[in-house]
């Protein structure tokens, strides 16, 4: 039978959360967004961020344990995924030539992952590569109802898409972290 892991959390002041707000890069002082562009840019930032707090502090046959079987999902696959994703939004957006997969074939992303050490850091950078380019796309429009690109998809319905994806799979980063080492919290 597979070892469960104890579960346990980083922060002492608050149990259920992944660190102390005074550790948490999440938590700012800055304040409330206003409007719905600022909104949607916080929200997408902060699960960006989440997806890779919790991918910290593990190794990489860890990052590329797949937890629950029989799925194929890893913490880095879910990297390498979202830098997929991230390519077809800008693809959806723009009218020129349309950028190829990163990782291969469909599932490639989550299939062919690897316990190398510098896989993390590759996945890593392609990402915020991937997640960089399609900013600065979107970040041509101001009017958020514009539909845009070829397949002339609202402005604002690719934001929410976006911060929609990153959280649902900030989701499963919780459920495969807590399977790796036990470790939990939002």
């Amino acid at each position: 039978m597979k070892h469960v892991p104890e579960r346990w959390s980083k922060s002492v002041e608050v149990p259920d959360m992944w660190l102390d707000p005074d550790e948490d890069p999440r938590d700012s002082d800055e304040p409330d967004p206003v409007g719905e562009q600022e909104t949607h840019h916080r929200y997408l930032r902060d699960y960006r961020q989440t997806l890779e707090l919790k991918c910290q502090g593990l190794n990489p046959q860890q990052l590329a344990q797949r937890s629950v079987r029989p799925s194929t999902m890893s913490l880095l696959g879910l990297l390498r995924h979202l830098a997929e994703v991230e390519r077809d939004w800008r693809n959806w957006i723009t009218y020129g030539q349309k950028e190829g997969r990163i990782f291969g074939p469909h599932d490639a992303d989550f299939n062919a992952v690897d316990e190398e050490p510098e896989s993390f850091t590759q996945a890593l950078q392609i990402l915020h590569d991937e997640q960089q380019a399609t900013d600065k796309e979107v970040a041509q429009y101001q009017d958020l109802g514009l539909l845009i690109g070829r397949e002339q998809i609202a402005v604002r319905e690719l934001q929410v898409h976006r911060i929609e994806e990153y959280a649902r799979h900030c989701g499963h980063a919780d459920l495969l972290r807590e399977c790796i080492d036990g470790r939990v919290g939002q």
